[in-house]
This record gives C-alpha cells, structure tokens and sequence, in this order.
C-alpha cells in the first residue's frame, strides 16, 4: 500500500485519481482550495483525507503536509485556467494562474521530498495540458504554465533521479472538467470529432494514466499524451 497526496482533489482530475487510488487500496490524502461541498462528498465516497490548502500559498502547504506522515506519491493536479488575449489579460489574473500552475508544484514537491529522500524512493507525477506542448489562441498564460510544467517535470526528474525519486507528466487533451463548462457543445463535439479515437476524454481516462506513472519504476522524466490522437 502506498500513501498518495493529489492536489486539487475535490473535483475533475483530481477527485477521479484520489478515486482510482482509493480503489487500489492505497491510503490518499487530498488538497483542495475551496470546493468544501465537492471534498466532504469525495472524502466520503473514496475514505481519503482531505485537507484544505491553497497551493499557492506555501506556508499553508507547509502545514498541509505537516498533517501528512508519509508521501510514496505526489500528484501535482491542482490548476487555473484564464480565457482572452495576452493584452486584455490583467497581470494580477497572469499572476495568480502562475502562482497556482507552476508556484504550486514548487510548494508541493519541496513539501514531499524529504519522505522520498528518507527512505530513497518516491514518484511525482505532473499534470500539464497538450496546449503546453502547442500552445494555444487566448490561452497564454495557461499555455505558459504547462509549458513550464513540462520543463520542470524534465529537470526534476533528473536532479532527483540519483535519489530514486521518478518524475513524469501527463499532458491531457479535451478532457470533459469544470475547465469545458464554458466551451460550446458545438465546438466540443468539433474538437472529439477532430481526434483519432473521435471523442473526448474523461477525469478517469487520465487518472488511469496517471496511476500507470506514479507506479512504473524504470519510467522518469516522461511526458504522456492523454488526449485521444488529438496532437500527435
């Protein structure tokens, strides 16, 4: 049994990895922000722990981990998105989808990795986005950060590997969260029609990507697609 912590765990992403490693009998510990209703529901449903915590915010994560007694695997999910052009993006809302993508991860794994350097081993795995990888029209700013999540997964993973800690990504596609509420049916159904497997992905398509990372021991420093045959 290993001990998991998933940030932004109360919904999407998140809440379906906290629940597919609940199913595989692992003990799971979970951050959220604000979605009290939505963590309450998970944390019953699955028997994890959830804990409320701005990851942005690194004396809170300090605290958050202080309630944690042990980390074999983090899950770096928690993340904003902001839609409009570069010029009409305020710096404070730049700021804030920086402090919460990339900042966060910072916070979380300088939080972790004294477990994984006690006993020698450990996993990370990241969560990014394919438009990390393309960029995408009105979405600077969260592009940049998954970029940046991709670079750091990369780096990490070799500046921790000696330490038998892996690091690896998943970069998802049109995955149907929260982020998708606002996106029109039409254009969703576009988008599933323009990927080879011709449809969308769910929460649980990726979480199964991300269990597969957080417990493949001789893969590190690996970024996986989830996104249907979307980019190739």
């Amino acid at each position: 049994m290993l001990t998991a912590v998933v940030t932004g765990g109360s919904r999407g992403i998140g809440a379906a990895t906290v629940a597919l490693f609940a199913e595989q009998g692992h003990a799971v510990y979970f951050l959220y922000e604000k979605e009290h209703a939505a963590a309450k529901a998970v944390s019953q449903q699955t028997g994890a722990t959830a804990i409320c915590c701005d990851v942005a915010d690194n004396t809170a994560v300090k605290a958050a981990f202080s309630q944690i007694p042990d980390v074999d695997v983090l899950v770096c999910n928690a993340g904003i998105c902001g839609y409009g052009l570069m010029s009409q993006t305020s710096e404070e809302e730049w700021d804030r989808i920086f402090d919460v993508n990339v900042k966060g991860i910072y916070h979380c794994v300088n939080a972790a990795t004294p477990f994984f350097l006690k006993k020698q081993k450990g996993s990370i795995v990241t969560v990014s986005s394919m438009w990390g990888q393309t960029g995408a029209s009105c979405e600077v700013a969260y592009s940049a950060t998954k970029g940046a999540v991709i670079a750091m997964t990369k780096a990490l993973a070799q500046e921790l590997g000696p330490s038998g800690v892996r690091v690896n990504c998943v970069s998802p596609g049109v995955i149907l969260t929260d982020m998708c509420a606002s996106v029109a049916p039409e254009v969703l159904e576009e988008m599933a029609q323009d990927a080879p497997i011709g449809r969308n992905g769910t929460p649980e398509d990726v979480a199964k990507a991300i269990a597969y990372l957080a417990q493949a021991d001789f893969v590190t420093g690996q970024v996986l697609p989830v996104n249907g045959g979307y980019v190739l």
